[in-house]
């Protein structure tokens, strides 16, 4: 199988580099081998229609590649990359000074945030230190090797987050309010960030005005699902079940009802009363990556003059709903490779 990064081009318009003739995209579920265990994934190829050869891109070798980490990451309590980033953000550290404190190589936990996944002895330790009482203890074992200023100034910062520890408990309460699952299939490998989701849901009525409730979770399941399928990795960290209306976030009143910001007014439509969202503010668009705000934008450019009835009945044709609906089961982000409307 070859790489074709030298040509690539909008999918629409994807060229054979041996024919010059047209290339298909095509979807296989896959066994695929990291660290002498097999995982099952959806392969990604393109498909030269002249000769049969199959070719990949640096972009699709990395949709698979991610849904191999993730279940890897998910299997072994292995903290994902975005967590890595921000635990060492959240003490103020350079990749270098954590690398330092934790006995790790001098570039190892810098590629760790490039998307090398720990070993596992590793990626316990990292975990066990997003308490800042066990990277307290961390930093007081290194302070022989960390200057006077370094280790009073690490020191104080983790002192700080230890005295803060109640409002990531508090946090955490509410999270679990939301995030009816952990990182797994059920959610998109999505991190569990309620700032994040805020600011997703703030963007989506940002770009697209008052939307209705039921509107909000059709957009919200699109979103999602084209992010895990054309990244690996969903956006807001819902899970979803398949009821009567379509898919919908599981408890979707709670998401719309948690953040301030964000405001649900009653209207009486044909002796129906509904709810419609407005935002207060703007979002911070500086959570979401280009990537991600694109797909955004993708999702409320394609659905965004249809009524919630109408994008109700779009969802009723996606087999992901169907095969779910019987008994109202949870999503498997799995099935996002199956959509028909993107």
């Amino acid at each position: 199988m070859a790489s074709i990064d030298s040509m690539l081009q909008d999918e629409k318009n994807l060229i054979s580099p041996l024919t010059g003739g047209k290339m298909t995209l095509h979807w296989e579920c896959r066994d695929m081998t990291f660290r002498k265990e097999t995982y099952r994934v959806m392969f990604p190829y393109y498909l030269c229609e002249d000769t049969k050869e199959q070719f990949t891109t640096t972009e699709s070798d990395g949709i698979w590649l991610h849904q191999i980490h993730n279940q890897y990451c998910s299997k072994y309590g292995i903290p994902y990359t975005d967590e890595i980033i921000a635990v060492r953000e959240r003490y103020g550290l350079s990749a270098s000074k954590m690398s330092l404190i934790l006995g790790f190589g001098e570039n190892q936990w810098r590629r760790y945030e490039q998307e090398e996944i720990p070993s596992l002895s590793n990626g316990k330790m990292i975990r066990s230190i997003m308490n800042p009482r066990v990277f307290l203890d961390l930093v007081e074992g290194s302070k022989s090797i960390l200057t006077e200023k370094e280790y009073t100034k690490i020191k104080n910062k983790v002192c700080d987050e230890i005295k803060q520890s109640e409002d990531y408990l508090i946090d955490a309460y509410a999270a679990n309010r939301i995030f009816k699952t952990a990182r797994s299939e059920w959610n998109g490998f999505a991190p569990l960030s309620l700032n994040r989701l805020k600011n997703i849901l703030l963007y989506i009525l940002n770009y697209c005005g008052e939307t209705y409730c039921t509107k909000m979770n059709k957009l919200l399941f699109y979103i999602d699902f084209l992010a895990y399928k054309e990244t690996g990795i969903a956006l807001t960290g819902l899970s979803y079940r398949a009821m009567e209306f379509g898919p919908v976030p599981e408890h979707w009143d709670r998401v719309f009802c948690q953040f301030d910001e964000i405001i649900q007014e009653q209207k009486n439509i044909k002796n129906h009363d509904c709810y419609v969202l407005k935002a207060l503010v703007a979002a911070d668009a500086t959570v979401l990556n280009n990537g991600e705000q694109n797909i955004i934008k993708k999702v409320c450019d394609k659905f965004k003059g249809l009524s919630s009835a109408d994008i109700s009945k779009l969802s009723h044709k996606e087999t992901i709903w169907s095969d779910s609906f019987k008994n109202q089961e949870r999503i498997s982000f799995n099935s996002a490779f199956t959509m028909k409307a993107l």
